[in-house]
């Protein structure tokens, strides 16, 4: 029987337009991609054109001086010691507070709690991304640092031998300092790493989960030995997120910590500003070129920065994450 004459045309066609389609859909999403890279390499390079003339002008050392004078645009004195100091402090000190409990309510909720209380449970958490960081700082400046400050005095008197613990910058009492903001600031990255790390213990494989039960594991053993590992790449991405939130946090912070006239000394009992909250409480100051770049400066060192805590956390997550 032979085949119809009129067909032969669209059979031939079909090829062809499977191969266009394939190559529009290709190009949009390279070009999607790229608009990305793009938007970050323009960022970058704004930053870096509008700093490099005050970063010139600075009567300072931009990377090791104290002071942060932008007041005279024809003296300008301003460096990112304790801009860096207490940015970095304050977020990993959240990062030590918030990972354990993230991971052990994500444990909890994935494989220990009940389905019918895992899910309000679930969402109670999530709720949390929602609050205002004014709020958070208002909770953390008038109920959280009160209750605090005996819990700082006690490591004060007993661990002031350990940098970390020594005499701050600031008086402990009103609770205004790293400690408190750090504290603050793990309650509100509490729900990324939580969610993140939720998703990714859900994906482990069910093989795996009962090949453990198999050999005889307790619950905690096939935890340990296949949810954990397993899940150790979005935990790292998890938290990687949250610290990136940390960093950045503005407003909660600026609530939360004490000003200071003193250099910090790398003590959680230090106060002052970090790169987000010191541009944000001198925005008044973006009248003229000069001033206006050296607080453009810092925040080029804090979007550097995240760069590199981005970075960290692919090597150390072996460069992929699991689901």
């Amino acid at each position: 029987m032979s085949s119809d004459p009129s067909t032969e045309p669209a059979k031939k066609a079909r090829p062809a337009q499977s191969n266009r389609a394939e190559t529009i859909f290709r190009s949009l999403a390279t070009a999607s991609g790229a608009t990305i890279v793009a938007a970050i390499a323009l960022i970058a390079l704004f930053l870096l054109i509008r700093a490099v003339p005050s970063v010139l002008a600075n009567d300072a050392n931009f990377l090791t001086s104290t002071e942060f004078s932008t007041s005279n645009a024809d003296h300008l004195r301003f460096g990112i010691r304790d801009l860096f100091m207490v940015t970095v402090l304050s977020a990993v000190f959240a990062l030590v507070i918030a990972v354990p409990i993230g991971v052990g309510i994500a444990l909890f909720l994935t494989h220990y709690s009940p389905k019918t209380l895992a899910r309000p449970f679930a969402m109670l958490v999530d709720l949390l991304a929602a609050v205002p960081s004014i709020v958070f700082g208002l909770w953390g400046v008038l109920v959280l640092a009160p209750k605090l400050e005996p819990v700082q005095r006690f490591l004060n008197e007993k661990l002031g031998w350990f940098f970390l613990f020594s005499d701050g910058n600031v008086t402990i009492s009103g609770g205004g300092t790293i400690f408190t903001a750090g504290v603050v600031l793990a309650v509100m990255i509490l729900p990324i790493i939580t969610s993140v790390s939720r998703e990714v213990f859900n994906l482990t494989p069910a093989a795996h989960i009962e090949a453990a039960h198999a050999l005889g594991a307790t619950k905690w053993e096939m935890v340990r030995m296949t949810v954990l590992p397993y899940g150790r790449s979005g935990v790292i991405a998890g938290s990687m997120l949250g610290l990136g939130r940390a960093l950045g946090e503005t407003i909660a912070v600026l609530v939360v910590l004490h000003t200071s006239a003193k250099a910090g000394g790398w003590s959680l009992f230090d106060g002052g500003y970090t790169f987000a909250s010191r541009i944000a409480a001198s925005a008044s100051e973006f009248s003229s070129p000069l001033p206006t770049g050296a607080y453009i400066a810092a925040g080029f060192v804090l979007f550097a920065l995240t760069f590199v805590v981005n970075a960290l956390a692919r090597l150390a997550a072996g460069g992929r994450v699991n689901g």
